[in-house]
């Protein structure tokens, strides 16, 4: 019988800037000089939240918020000596300057920017991957909006607030299926929504509705439901880069997958997407009549899946905060995200 994961609780120190901080492991323990984020053992009857506080207190000599530090995600990762289980805590309050207490070097870094700082624990590298997710997740409105999309996109973009955007158009892909007029309009207004978006250094995706061909010209591609569902008998699971050998995308690309209930976020977590969308959450004009899911069940059903996950239905800016209490990445939206904003 296999021995249980070891328990650890790990602290994402988060500046206004995004900037986070790692720490180099000292040259005594396993693994030295390799860069990881702050964190340790669970203790028998402590909880993650009060063992993060604990550890960041003893390495770093700091005080963090337990109302500013919010669980975001637990993962389990396969060390030679066994499994470890850690609980990802992200800390935007704390009180104090983080020193090496324990002769451990310290680095305030962008997670766009790991390239330069050395080697990193394996369980850590996913965990930053997800860390340059952005925390609004707007998806376009082009076809309905007309010649105001990129106007109030570039806008939003100028606002300097971190977002990603999702090119997303079904029904204007349908219409240029028959139409070449409508189709040489499409994809003139997607290469000018990539081209925004890369001005502003926003990652964008594209929505699977559209041509493969467009795929690796965005930043990522989001698959719908029903399309990795297809994926079941479809050798990509297991691996983390399976579903970029299968498509033939670079590593670089992100994936996310959209998810309505338990199996289709379950579905997303053993594909290895790098995030899921989850709802609708609250009522929309969209699905009029239709049962959401409540903040309640969102929660239940993000924490579990190791997965960023945004919620989507009826969010806006006003209900960041409130997401994001429940476990969630981020929100998800078109226009009333967009309108919000501007």
């Amino acid at each position: 019988m296999s021995n249980p994961p070891t328990q650890v609780a790990v602290g994402i120190l988060r500046q206004p800037d995004g900037q986070l901080l790692l720490t180099s492991r000292p040259a005594d323990k396993p693994w030295p000089y390799w860069w990881e984020l702050p964190g340790g053992k669970i203790e028998p009857g402590e909880t993650p939240l009060a063992a993060v506080a604990r550890e960041l207190q003893e390495e770093l000599g700091i005080d963090i918020d337990p109302q500013h530090s919010q669980h975001w995600v637990t993962t389990t990762y396969h060390y030679p000596k066994g499994p470890v289980q850690l609980s990802f805590f992200i800390i935007t309050r704390w009180s104090g300057s983080p020193l090496g207490l324990e002769g451990q070097t310290l680095a305030w870094v962008q997670p766009q920017q790991l390239g330069a700082i050395g080697p990193i624990l394996p369980a850590t590298l996913p965990i930053l991957r997800w860390l340059r997710l952005p925390p609004r997740y707007l998806i376009s409105s082009a076809y309905a909006a007309g010649s105001q999309w990129l106007p109030r996109l570039g806008q939003m973009l100028a606002q300097g607030q971190p977002l990603m955007v999702q090119f997303r158009e079904p029904e204007w892909q349908q219409q240029a299926q028959q139409d070449p007029q409508a189709a040489q309009a499409l994809l003139a207004c997607f290469q000018a929504t990539l081209a925004l978006c890369r001005h502003h250094q926003a990652p964008c995706l594209v929505n699977s509705a559209h041509p493969q061909s467009w795929w690796a010209q965005a930043d990522g591609v989001h698959l719908r439901s029903h399309e990795a569902r297809y994926l079941d008998d479809a050798p990509v699971t297991g691996s983390l880069h399976a579903l970029h050998a299968h498509f033939g995308l670079p590593s670089p690309h992100l994936f996310g997958i959209s998810a309505h209930d338990e199996a289709e976020l379950q579905r997303a977590a053993r594909l290895q997407a790098d995030f899921a969308v989850l709802g609708h959450v609250l009522p929309t004009p969209s699905h009029p009549g239709s049962p959401h899911l409540g903040w309640d069940r969102f929660a239940e059903l993000s924490q579990q899946i190791t997965l960023p996950v945004y919620a989507i239905g009826g969010q806006h800016e006003g209900l960041l905060a409130t997401a994001q209490s429940h476990g969630a990445h981020g929100i998800a939206g078109m226009r009333q995200l967009l309108s919000v904003n501007l």
